[in-house]
């Protein structure tokens, strides 16, 4: 469909100085993990991104907004 970049963020951390009230971004995590599911390769490792996100969530104490983070820590 001529898609070649996607933006996303990390643990969905950050937000929009443009929408007051936003939830924060969307997140890498999940992203990747929709695109895998599709069968698009991206050459990012989902694994190496969650745990960069949960060492910079811990860092700045604060909640993952990924589906897929949240997901693979309860199974662990």
């Amino acid at each position: 469909m001529g898609v070649s970049v996607v933006d996303s963020a990390v643990a969905g951390l950050g937000g929009c100085p443009y929408a007051q009230g936003s939830s924060g971004n969307v997140s890498t995590e999940d992203v990747l993990y929709m695109l895998q599911g599709m069968g698009i390769e991206t050459g990012v490792n989902l694994d190496r991104v969650i745990e960069a996100g949960d060492f910079i969530c811990n860092a700045l104490d604060r909640r993952s907004s990924s589906k897929v983070s949240e997901a693979r820590s309860r199974t662990l």
